[in-house]
C-alpha cells in the first residue's frame, strides 16, 4: 500500500488543499492529511478544531485520513510506515520554501521522497491567510473555502 502524507497547518482548510488530496487520492492508495502544530504561527483554530474541519471537508474522499501531530515531520511519516510526503504549490516562492526543506528532510532520511503538486489555476491564489484577511474585512469567501468552513471563519470572526 502507498501512503503518503500531506501535512499543513490548514487554518483554515481551502479549496485549493481539498484540490491537491482529492488529485493525490487517485495517485496514492492512502493520504493522511495531517495537521501540523506549528509553534511559529498562532492559528485562528485549535489543532482539534481544524481536524474537525478538515474530516468535515474530506468526508468525500474514501482514502483520506485526518490526524495531527507536532514534531519532525519525517519522523511522523515514518510512523505512518510511509516516506512519501506531499506538498502543494501555488507559485514559484511555494516551491523555493518547499524545495528547501524537502532538500533538509531528504539529507536527514534518504528514503524519504516530496511530491510536489501543483494546485490548479482556479486556486492558485488562495491562501488561507488571505481568506481570514478577506473574511475579517467582510469579503466573499464563497468559493474559497467549503461552504461549512466558510460559516465556521465567519462566525469565529464575529466572535471577535
Amino acid at each position: 500500500m502507498r501512503i503518503a502524507v500531506c501535512p499543513g497547518s490548514f487554518d483554515p482548510v481551502t479549496n485549493g488543499h481539498l484540490d491537491i488530496f482529492a488529485r493525490a487520492s487517485s495517485i496514492f492508495d492512502k493520504i493522511i492529511v495531517a495537521v501540523f502544530h506549528n509553534p511559529n504561527k498562532k492559528p485562528l483554530y485549535t489543532m482539534e478544531e481544524r481536524v474537525e474541519m478538515l474530516r468535515m471537508a474530506t468526508a468525500h474522499i474514501p482514502n483520506v485520513q485526518v490526524d495531527c501531530f507536532s514534531g519532525l515531520l519525517y519522523e511522523y511519516v515514518r510512523r505512518q510506515d510511509s516516506t512519501i510526503i506531499v506538498r502543494g504549490l501555488r507559485a514559484l516562492s511555494d516551491f523555493e520554501y518547499e524545495f528547501q526543506r524537502a532538500l533538509l528532510i531528504k539529507k536527514i532520511d534518504p528514503q524519504m521522497e516530496t511530491v510536489f503538486m501543483m494546485t490548479t489555476a482556479d486556486y492558485s491564489f488562495v491562501s488561507s491567510t488571505g481568506v481570514k484577511e478577506l473574511a475579517k474585512f467582510g469579503g466573499d469567501i464563497s468559493g474559497l473555502v467549503p461552504a461549512a468552513v466558510a460559516a465556521k471563519i465567519i462566525e469565529r470572526l464575529n466572535q471577535d
